[in-house]
This record gives C-alpha cells, sequence and structure tokens, in this order.
C-alpha cells in the first residue's frame, strides 16, 4: 500500500516534470495570471472607478452647467420681459410725446384760411390800422403807376367829416387831401362858417390818383367804398359834407344829379349827409358859389343843432 502510493507519488512528480518542462511553470503562471488578472482587474475597477467619478463629476457638471443654462435662461427672459416692458412704457411715453409734438406741429404749421377783405377791414379798430392795411391792398390802386397813398388828414373824433371825389397831383405829391387850388378854396369856405381844417376830417372816395384826374372808373369807386365806410365808421361823424356830384352818387348809391341832391340832408348809416360842389368846379364856374354858400350855412346850423364839437 505504501509502495503503491509512492509509486503513484513517483509517477505523479513526473507528469508534473514532464509538464513543466513542455509548458513551464504553470502554478508561477497561473499565480503571475491570477495576480496579473487581479492586478487588471483592479486596474479596470479603478479605471471603472475613474471613469465614474468622471462620469459623476460630468453629470454634476453638466446638471451645474443646466442648472446655470435654466438660471440664466430665467434671468435672460426676466430681462427680455422687463426691457420689454420698458420698451412698451417708453413707447407709450414716446408716443404720448410725439403726439402732443405732432399736435403742436400741427397747430403751429396750420395754414389758417386766408382772411378775405371784408374780415380785413372789419378787424381795423384804429385808423391808423386801416391806413396800413390800405397801403397793403392792390385794389384801390388805380390804372396810373407809382401813386402815393392819400388815406385822409385831420380831427380823428371830429363831428363833421368832408368826402371828395379822388387826389389830384398834388394829393398824390403830399399824401394828404384837399391841398392843390381846390384844397385852399374849400379851407376859406370851411373858415367862413367857422370850422378850422384841424376841426374836420377830409377824405377821398379814392385812395389813390387816377390818370389824368379823371372822374373814378365805377369798378374803383366799389373797390374804394368799403375802406371809405369803414374809416366813417371809425371816425364817426354826426354830418359829412359830400363835395361833388361822384362822392354823392357814390355814398348814397344812387344815380342822379347834383342839383337834385344838394340843398338837403340824406340819411346816411344813422349819420345825416350833404351834397355841394366841389371847390374845383367853383373854381371854374363862380355861379355855383352862391349855391355853395347855401348849402355850407344850412350844414353849420345843424352841426350846431345836433351838438357838434367844436
Amino acid at each position: 500500500m505504501a509502495e503503491s502510493e509512492n509509486d503513484l507519488i513517483s509517477r505523479t512528480i513526473r507528469f508534473l516534470n514532464q509538464q513543466k518542462e513542455m509548458y513551464g511553470d504553470f502554478s508561477v503562471k497561473h499565480e503571475e495570471s491570477f495576480a496579473t488578472k487581479t492586478q487588471n482587474h483592479e486596474s479596470d475597477n479603478s479605471e471603472v472607478k475613474v471613469v465614474s467619478e468622471v462620469y459623476k463629476q460630468e453629470e454634476v457638471s453638466t446638471t451645474e452647467s443646466r442648472k446655470h443654462e435654466s438660471v440664466t435662461e430665467e434671468t435672460e427672459v426676466i430681462t427680455k420681459a422687463q426691457n420689454h416692458e420698458n420698451i412698451e412704457g417708453k413707447g407709450v411715453v414716446d408716443s404720448s410725446v410725439s403726439v402732443e409734438e405732432v399736435k403742436t406741429e400741427y397747430q403751429t404749421e396750420e395754414v389758417k384760411p386766408e382772411l378775405t377783405e371784408a374780415e380785413l377791414i372789419a378787424q381795423c379798430s384804429t385808423l391808423e390800422e386801416l391806413k396800413v392795411l390800405c397801403e397793403k391792398a392792390e385794389t384801390l390802386k388805380t390804372d396810373l403807376e407809382g401813386t402815393n397813398l392819400v388815406f385822409g388828414v385831420g380831427n380823428p373824433n371830429a363831428d363833421l367829416m368832408i368826402i371828395g371825389e379822388a387826389p389830384g397831383f398834388n394829393e398824390d405829391k403830399q399824401g394828404e387831401p384837399f391841398v392843390g387850388e381846390a384844397g385852399q378854396l374849400l379851407d376859406k369856405i370851411m373858415d367862413a362858417i367857422n370850422f378850422k381844417r384841424e376841426d374836420i376830417y377830409i377824405a377821398n372816395i379814392l385812395k389813390h390818383r387816377p390818370p389824368e384826374n379823371r372822374d373814378p372808373k365805377v369798378e374803383e369807386r366799389a373797390n374804394s367804398l368799403p375802406y371809405l365806410l369803414k374809416q366813417i365808421e371809425l371816425v364817426d361823424p354826426k354830418l359829412i359834407l359830400c363835395v361833388g356830384r361822384v362822392a354823392g352818387t357814390t355814398l348814397l348809391s344812387k344815380d342822379d344829379s347834383l342839383k337834385n341832391m344838394r340843398s338837403k340832408f340824406h340819411k346816411f348809416h344813422g349819420r345825416e349827409l350833404m351834397v355841394t360842389y366841389h371847390p374845383a368846379a367853383l373854381l371854374r364856374n363862380q355861379q355855383w358859389k352862391r349855391p355853395t354858400w347855401e348849402d355850407v350855412q344850412k350844414l353849420r346850423e345843424r352841426y350846431d343843432d345836433l351838438g357838434g364839437k367844436p
């Protein structure tokens, strides 16, 4: 039994030795292989751990990044919303300001309708304003170029107003009515009934001289009449003396002879009006002086009756 066991052991050792010679020492290799595998396994585990740690860190980083991005996005959304609100707010304000500016600009630049001639005349509250308007009025000019405005002269509050036909050569040069020979005769007639030139107001139907001292045309009288009526309104006399047929027919709006119009008082816009001969006509016809003297005497009496001053 002992020998059998020893033989078996011997044979086993020989077999193992043969195997070692053929294949090497597999106990060592096995151990090494096992150790290597263990090391490799540990290394792999280590790498796995490292990879896992890295992955975890990346996950954390990614999560943090996503959180950061989420916060950033939320912040951007809030900021954009605030900006949008601000922009809208500004838009409202700017829009409001813009509307006001447009309104202001519209009001400033709004083209007002041009006033009519009648409206411009009606706006005049003084003789000076009316004179300025007359200086600009092209409709008052005649077909004689280069003439001067002959507006009127005298007491702006006179109770007696004398109205002639149109300026002559001397009147055009001096810009004042009745300054020539006919004007000197008018001064004498007024002085004879106790009127000085500065007590009365003198004007003409036309405010510009016609060519060659001709009679005013119908259209010229029509153009000038609204200005003269305003002038009469501003002076506001109690009595009006028209010298010459043209002046009488223009204000009374009727075509009549001077003979039929003179020696009586006519109602005129709440006032009284008398017609007599023009001083220039008296210089040509001495026979008309007596009827003129009769007319102005009546004028003075009526003036006193109406309480005219002076």
